[in-house]
C-alpha cells in the first residue's frame, strides 16, 4: 500500500483480482460514486485530505457495504459520521475471498494504526512455553509466537515474571535440560545445573534418551492440564521401583507426585469442559472501552489480561471483531473456543480462519446460559471494574500533571514527557535511552535507544546532546509531540541541551527540565541530606518537591524508567561485546576466522545456535566446531569453570540410574 493514496499488492499472491483507486473529494462525492463498486470482497480505505488514513475496512460485498456509510443520519452512529466529515478521498483492492480481506485488513491496520479503527495499543505477542518432542532431547523455552513448526505451546502467559517462574517451577518439578541448543552437545562431565538437581546430565550421558523422554511426556501431561494421567502414572512407576528394591527412585517419584498434588490444589477449575477457552468481556462508557479476555486452559483458570481500547468507537460487535481478528493476527495462543457476549457479522470467516491456523475446529461462541455464561460475566464485571478504575487513575493523574504545569510555569499541560538518560563505563559501550510518559503513564511504543557516535570518554552533557540532536533530526513525529522533556542530570546536561535547542529550528517551543539527586544544607528541618533537585532554564536556584509528592514521584518515575531502559540497553551492547571477545580466546580462532564467523552468522547467537556441520561449512575444522559451541555455550550460561576447579554438590539421581 503506497504512502501517496495509490493501491498497491505487497505480496501479488493475497490480494487476487483487479484494484482501483476512486479520487474523490467531499463525501457527497464518495456518495455519488458507490455505483461503480463491484460487488466483490475486498478492502477499503477512507483517507483525509492530507492522504492520512482514516479508516481501513473488510467487505463481502463492497458496493453494499460502503454504501450503508451513506445511509440517512439518523441511521448512521456517531463516529461514522465524524468520520466521512473528514474524508477526501477513497481506495479499495479486491480479494478473492472475504477471509483473504480479513488478513489485508488485519496487516493495513497493524501497518497505518488508523484513528477510527479498534487498534490494540499494547499489540505485543505475550509469552507462552514451548517444547518439541520430536527432539533428540527436548527443553522447555519461553517464546513469544506460535509457529506450526510441530512444537507443542501452552500459555498465554499474561505477566512474563509468571512465565519465568512457571518455567523455574517446571525445571525443580520436572528437571529437563537448560543448555541452549536444538541439538545437545557432548560433555566429558556435566554442567553446574546437574550438580544442584536441575539437570540429568543428559549431556554427560548420565540419562538414556528414553528416560528422559518420560520426563518430557509427564511435562507435556502436566502443561496440558491431565494431571489425573500424570498423577497415575507417577503412582505407577513408584511402585514398579520400591518393587524393584529401586528405593531411591521410588522417592524420586514420590516427591514429584507430592509436588504435582501440591499444584492441583492451587488451582481454581471453572469448567468441566477440560477446553481451552478464551472469554472476551467488554464495558463501553462514551469513547472509551475496557476489554478482559479471561484465558482458560483445560478447565483451570490461568490467568486474564485487559485491553484499554482507546478512542474505540462502534458497537461491542464491531469491538469484539476487530479484537479477535488483530489479537490473534499477531500470533496470540488460538484455543478451541472464543467466548464472546454477542454474535458478530463476521463469525464464520473468523471461525474458518481461525481454524485454519490452528489446524482443527475454533468456535466462536455467543454464550448465553451455563457455564460460558457466568464465565463471561465474570470478563464484563472484570472489564467494568477495571474502566471505573481506569477513569480514577486518569483523573489523579490529570490533576497531577496539572499541578506540574502550574509548579513549572509550563505553557501547557504536559500530557507527553520524555526523558533521557545516558550509561556508561568510562565511555565505553555508551548508549542512550529516550522513555515516552503519556497522561502520566508509560508509552512504550515510542520508546528509543542510541548507541553513541561521537564520544569515547565520559561526556554526559555532549552524549546526551548527541542522542537529543538525533531525536530531532531524525523523529520529528516524535519530537514534535512532546510537551516536556526531562534530562537525568544536572546544570551542565540542562545548559548543554538548552544551547542545542537554541540552535535546531523547532515547529513550538518545547519545555525543558532536568532532575538529580544532590546533597543539599540549605533546605528541612532536618538538615543535611540528599535531595531530589529540579532545574529549570533561565531559573538560577533548582525547584525542592518534597513538598509536593505526587510531583516528585511523577518525575522520579519516569527517571527511573530511563534509567532501567538505559541500563537494559547498555548490558544487552555490553554482554554482545564480551562474547565476542570470547571468541578470539577459543583455541583456532583468530581474527580472520573471528570476522568470517560473524559474516557468516551475524550475530554471536546465530553461531551459539548453529550446528557442528554449519560451523564446518562455514569453513571450521571439526575440533575447533565442536570448542567454539561448547565454550560459547558454557559462557552464556555462566557454567565455565575455571581450570583446576572441581564441581561438587550432591547429584540427582534420574530415573532408570
Amino acid at each position: 500500500m503506497a504512502e501517496n493514496g495509490e493501491t498497491r499488492t505487497e505480496n501479488p499472491g493475497e490480494i487476487a483480482g483487479a484494484k482501483n483507486d476512486v479520487r474523490l473529494t467531499g463525501a457527497a462525492a464518495l456518495a455519488g460514486r458507490v455505483a461503480s463498486f463491484p460487488h466483490l470482497p475486498g478492502i477499503y480505505i477512507f483517507r483525509d485530505p492530507d492522504g492520512t488514513v482514516l479508516y481501513v475496512g473488510k467487505a463481502r460485498d463492497l458496493r453494499k457495504r460502503i454504501a450503508n456509510y451513506f445511509r440517512s443520519g439518523e441511521a448512521v452512529d456517531v463516529k461514522t459520521r465524524i468520520m466521512l466529515g473528514k474524508a477526501a478521498d477513497l481506495e479499495f483492492a479486491l480479494t478473492s475471498s472475504e477471509k483473504e480481506a480479513l488478513l489485508l485488513e488485519a496487516s493495513l491496520i497493524k501497518k497505518y494504526r488508523p484513528r477510527y479503527n479498534v487498534v490494540l495499543r499494547d499489540d505485543k505477542n505475550y509469552l507462552s512455553l514451548r517444547i518439541d518432542p520430536r527432539d533428540p532431547f527436548p527443553r522447555l523455552d519461553i517464546v513469544r509466537r506460535f509457529q506450526k513448526d510441530g512444537a507443542l505451546y501452552f500459555g498465554p502467559y499474561t505477566s512474563a515474571r509468571a512465565a519465568r517462574d512457571t518455567l523455574k517451577y517446571l525445571h525443580q518439578l520436572f528437571p529437563l535440560r537448560l543448555c541452549k541448543g536444538k541439538k545437545l552437545l557432548a560433555r566429558q562431565r556435566p554442567c553446574l545445573n546437574f550438580s544442584m538437581n536441575q539437570c540429568l546430565g543428559a549431556c554427560a550421558g548420565n540419562v538414556s534418551r528414553e528416560d528422559y523422554m518420560l520426563m518430557v511426556e509427564e511435562v507435556v501431561l502436566f502443561l496440558e492440564g491431565k494431571t489425573d494421567v500424570l498423577q497415575k502414572q507417577l503412582t505407577q512407576r513408584m511402585r514398579e521401583a520400591a518393587e524393584a528394591l529401586n528405593y531411591e527412585l521410588a522417592a524420586f517419584y514420590r516427591d514429584r507426585l507430592r509436588n504435582v498434588a501440591t499444584t492441583i490444589e492451587k488451582q481454581h477449575v471453572v469448567s468441566d469442559r477440560f477446553l481451552d477457552q478464551d472469554v472476551l468481556g467488554v464495558c463501553q462508557e462514551e469513547d472509551r472501552a475496557e476489554l478482559v479476555a479471561l484465558f482458560v486452559r483445560q478447565g483451570v483458570h490461568s490467568g486474564q489480561k485487559t485491553f484499554d481500547l482507546k478512542e474505540a468507537r462502534g458497537d461491542r460487535a464491531e469491538l469484539i471483531s476487530a479484537f479477535i481478528q488483530q489479537y490473534y493476527y499477531q500470533g496470540g495462543f488460538i484455543p478451541d473456543e472464543v467466548v464472546v457476549p454477542v454474535s458478530i457479522d463476521s463469525e464464520t470467516v473468523l471461525s474458518e480462519w481461525l481454524s485454519e491456523m490452528k489446524g482443527r475446529r475454533v468456535r466462536i461462541w455467543a454464550a448465553k446460559r451455563g457455564d460460558r455464561k457466568h464465565l463471561l460475566d465474570m470478563a464484563e464485571t472484570n472489564a467494568r471494574e477495571g474502566l471505573i478504575s481506569r477513569g480514577r487513575r486518569q483523573k489523579r493523574d490529570t490533576a497531577v500533571l496539572d499541578a506540574l504545569k502550574s509548579l513549572l510555569r509550563l505553557p501547557a499541560t504536559p500530557e507527553r514527557i520524555a526523558c533521557v538518560d545516558i550509561s556508561n563505563i568510562q565511555g565505553r559501550h555508551a548508549v542512550g535511552a529516550l522513555v515516552v510518559f503519556e497522561h502520566g503513564r508509560p508509552e512504550k511504543n515510542s520508546y528509543r535507544r542510541y548507541k553513541i557516535r561521537l564520544k569515547s570518554e565520559p561526556d554526559d552533557p555532549a552524549m546526551m546532546s548527541e542522542v537529543i540532536g538525533r531525536l530531532f533530526e531524525n523523529d520529528t513525529e516524535l519530537s514534535s509531540s512532546l510537551d516536556l522533556l526531562l534530562l537525568d542530570g544536572g546544570k551542565g546536561q540542562l545548559n548543554a541541551i538548552v544551547r542545542l535547542l537554541e540552535q535546531i529550528s523547532l515547529p513550538r517551543p518545547l519545555s525543558l527540565a532536568s532532575i538529580a539527586k544532590e546533597r543539599e544544607s540549605d533546605i528541612g528541618e532536618k538538615g543535611k541530606g540528599l535531595y531530589e533537585k529540579i532545574y529549570l532554564p533561565g531559573r538560577k536556584n533548582p525547584l525542592f518537591l518534597h513538598r509536593h509528592p505526587d510531583i516528585l514521584h511523577l518525575l522520579q518515575r519516569i527517571r527511573d524508567e530511563a534509567h532501567r531502559f538505559a541500563i537494559t540497553t547498555y548490558q544487552n551492547l555490553h554482554g554482545t561485546s564480551l562474547l565476542t571477545s570470547a571468541l578470539d580466546s577459543i583455541p583456532g580462532i583468530g581474527p580472520a576466522r573471528r570476522q568470517m564467523l560473524l559474516r557468516r552468522f551475524g550475530s554471536i547467537e546465530a553461531i551459539e545456535e548453529a550446528t557442528i556441520s554449519e560451523l564446518e561449512t562455514a569453513g571450521l575444522p571439526p575440533e575447533v566446531a565442536r570448542t567454539v559451541l561448547g565454550l560459547l555455550r558454557e559462557i552464556e550460561s555462566g557454567t565455565v569453570l575455571e581450570d583446576g576447579e572441581e564441581e561438587s554438590g550432591p547429584r540427582q539421581s534420574p530415573p532408570g540410574s
